[in-house]
């Protein structure tokens, strides 16, 4: 009995540094050659310049080809990954398009609207810094810059 209540109290300490946001030290990870992207299908180490990636706190993950389509699964998640929602997300990368590092994608500022494309096309340019975004839409005829939690599905749409 002492065994058991020793085992429930430790994956109690995991489950409650995960879900505090310590999760995050397990990401971003790389892609494998055989990793596909749930929305379109292709394989995402193809693209290393554009790979996204969400990693839930059970520790299962999706990497994208794009922060488009990571949009695309984030905002409609009973589609793509049922029985999953937002809460059981531990964290999400983009990468960064000036220096190619992942990035916090809820921290970033994304671009949308501009002359570059990404592997599916029209693509959101995803930011660190806001003066990065700025000027990157100023050089690459960008219609507005958005934070995370401003894109919508009309906006993705609007990419295509």
């Amino acid at each position: 009995m002492k065994i058991k209540r020793i085992i429930t109290w430790m994956l109690t300490i995991i489950f409650l540094w995960v879900v505090t946001g310590n999760a995050k030290e397990i990401g971003p990870l790389k892609p494998s050659e055989k990793d596909k992207c749930p929305v379109c299908g292709m394989f995402v180490y193809k693209y290393p310049d554009w790979v996204a990636e969400i990693i839930f706190i059970d520790g299962s993950m999706a990497f994208f080809d794009g922060a488009k389509d990571l949009f695309r699964y984030y905002l409609d998640l009973k589609k793509y990954r049922p029985g999953k929602n937002k809460k059981d997300i531990a964290a999400v990368y983009v990468t960064e398009y000036y220096d190619m590092k992942m990035i916090d994608a809820r921290k970033s500022f994304f671009v949308m609207g501009s002359d570059v494309y990404g592997p599916m096309g029209h693509e959101l340019i995803p930011m660190a810094m806001e003066e990065d975004a700025r000027t990157f839409m100023k050089d690459h005829k960008g219609k507005r810059i958005l934070r995370f939690r401003e894109i919508t599905p009309k906006q993705i749409e609007k990419l295509d």
